[in-house]
């Protein structure tokens, strides 16, 4: 993928030329279409929602998918996600329901606000968006993602083993959420907040 940076100051899967192509982070489409899997079909007006980006953007953005082989026409004004899309975007077959998701987001919130109470705790969250096709009215979904932001109490930040640790701490039992560091492009996109 191209290493150009986005306008949000995330790598870029779609680097823009002034008007051409607008600059998504990469990671922001690839969870687009991670939330496609278990529909047939998609239409632009759908991205345009889950990203909060123009339409007329996501006109631009949706041949460049194409060319990757990530996405394909599907009639008039629909899409689909390829299984070259699936994979790279790391889905998984919906097998949970949304209330068992809800639940675990309510579970993680109550866990968040725990460890912002206690001052002996080694980090403090400052930042906490859930997102995926929980938000859908789809019967099953897929875990949920979370975008953490945290920053260390005292002087010390510790090493990147301690921040995974501490991450992996969060994770909930079973796989229904899946807990990573916070970019800002969650926040611009569909999601729901947790602090």
């Amino acid at each position: 993928m191209p290493s150009k940076r986005s306008s949000r100051g995330q790598p870029s899967l779609f680097p823009g030329k002034g008007a051409e192509v607008p600059a998504i982070p990469a990671e922001a489409a690839l969870s687009f279409l991670r939330e496609t899997r278990g529909v047939t079909t998609w239409t632009v007006r759908d991205m345009a929602d889950a990203l909060k980006i123009a339409v007329g953007d996501v006109k631009r953005v949706i041949p460049i998918l194409e060319l990757q082989g990530y996405v394909k026409p599907a009639g008039a004004n629909e899409w689909m996600t390829t299984l070259a899309g699936e994979d790279v975007s790391g889905s998984k077959p919906p097998r949970f329901t949304r209330e068992r998701v809800a639940q675990a987001l309510d579970e993680l919130r109550g866990r968040i606000g725990e460890i912002n109470r206690d001052s002996r705790a080694p980090y403090k969250i400052t930042e906490a968006v859930a997102f995926g096709d929980f938000m859908s009215d789809r019967p099953r979904v897929q875990s949920a993602e979370v975008g953490i932001k945290f920053e260390p109490r005292g002087t010390e930040a510790g090493d990147g083993v301690q921040q995974r640790d501490f991450l992996h701490k969060l994770h909930a039992k079973g796989g229904v959420i899946q807990v990573r560091p916070y970019e800002p492009w969650m926040r611009e996109r569909k999601h729901r907040s947790l602090l």
